[in-house]
């Protein structure tokens, strides 16, 4: 099982969400609480994308569809590694000089049999979206072969990587380009495969830089809202009484102003936009 946050509100460097928080990604990447699924720690590469504030003044490229009156931040730049979060000294200088509102990251347990490579690690990224995948798809890849049969070819054959979490991506980006809303994507895409792979830890995260949209299937997830900011996350970074435990089997979709967890059971029409 892998671990992952997106945080979305003031500016702030990556290092205190990633680095420095008690129990931020790093210390999640070698001691986490929750691994249920297998794994011990969470060694197999990490990433992280962010995007940087806009400049003031700046004309916003479109409307977010979680909330039509924020701007949409720039494209996010994006840092993957196939190698421990703690054993590169290198992201962990850039992360202290680098300013986001928004970030979406990754530690990364590989399933058994699935390559550890930079390209496996999420976030998986395209235009103005970032997301990640904690969990696993059972009976890889034959399971999910009707899913993945509704994709255009040239989508599978330049995946990320030959791993289920690429495949999800490839599942929730070709929705995204069709310009449906992300919640109903994301409660489509897991329902679709969990139906065909009965067992699965369909566990999404996906942000534009000014929401968060994410799931809960078979693994934890908590959320914490304050000073204008909103964090959501596999595991709280601190001990603070702010953080909120999202039930299972939950889609969220949260802005720094509001936020909205409905059971996946839900009509998915209802959940696009946060609640109060």
């Amino acid at each position: 099982m892998c671990r992952h946050l997106a945080y979305v509100g003031p500016p702030t460097s990556l290092a205190p969400l990633l680095l420095d928080a008690p129990h931020g990604l790093l210390r999640q990447s070698y001691a986490p609480s929750d691994m249920r699924g297998g794994g011990t720690v969470n060694a197999d590469g990490f990433g992280a994308g962010w995007y940087p504030p806009v400049a003031a003044g700046a004309a916003p490229v479109t409307a977010s569809p979680a909330d039509p009156a924020a701007p949409v931040a720039a494209a996010p730049a994006r840092y993957r590694s196939d190698r421990p979060l703690w054993a590169d000294t290198g992201f962990a200088a850039l992360a202290a000089v680098t300013s986001a509102t928004g970030v979406l990251a990754a530690v990364r347990s590989a399933t058994p049999g699935m390559p550890v490579t930079s390209t496996a690690a999420a976030p998986f990224a395209e235009g103005r979206w970032l997301f990640s995948h904690n969990g696993v798809v059972r009976g890889w890849p034959a399971a999910v072969a009707g899913p993945a049969a509704a994709l255009p070819v040239t989508d599978l054959l330049t995946l990320d990587a030959p791993t289920d979490s690429a495949l999800l991506w490839a599942l929730v980006r070709h929705r995204l380009r069709a310009g449906d809303d992300p919640a109903a994507v994301l409660v489509d895409v897991v329902r679709s495969v969990a139906g065909a792979a009965p067992g699965s830890r369909l566990n999404l995260l996906l942000t534009d830089g000014t929401a968060i949209w994410a799931t809960t299937w078979t693994h934890a997830l908590s959320v914490r809202r304050g000073a204008g900011a909103v964090t959501v996350a596999s595991e709280p970074l601190d001990a603070s009484t702010g953080w909120v435990a999202v039930p299972d089997r939950s889609l969220v979709v949260a802005t720094p102003q509001r936020c909205d967890v409905r059971p996946l059971d839900a009509d998915a029409s209802a959940a696009g936009a946060p609640a109060a």
